[in-house]
């Protein structure tokens, strides 16, 4: 019986294929995936509570406020209005779902973006 190898992946295909990707691409992909890990870390998602951690939340809220504010000037308005309304939106979840709210421009990203209210 003879085993067949594993595929090894073809990592120059890898690197031409992200070579073909526009930066302000790169850039909204991973905004967008902050944001939709932080929506279940809120326990926003199907499985709600499921998989609801508001110390995760809290980085991944930051993480994507530090990206936007950081993008902010390489990225267009059509780009960037969207990821700062949902931004605003998972600061305002964050801020519900605690129990002990944090004081205004204490919350998660709000050193990027000024106090969120609710």
């Amino acid at each position: 019986m003879s085993e067949t190898p594993p595929k090894t992946p073809d990592f120059d295909a890898m690197t031409r294929d992200i070579a073909e990707v526009p930066a302000v691409e790169v850039i909204v992909t991973v905004a967008v995936n902050l944001m939709s890990a932080a929506a279940v870390k809120l326990g926003l998602s199907d499985e709600g509570e499921a998989h609801k951690d508001l110390d995760e939340a809290r980085k991944l809220v930051h993480a994507l406020a530090g990206l936007l504010d950081a993008s902010a000037t390489e990225i267009s308005s059509f780009h960037a209005a969207p990821l700062r309304d949902g931004l605003k939106s998972l600061q305002l979840a964050f801020r519900e779902a605690s129990l002990i709210p944090d004081e205004p421009g204490q919350g998660p990203g709000e050193k990027y973006t000024g106090a969120v209210y609710g």
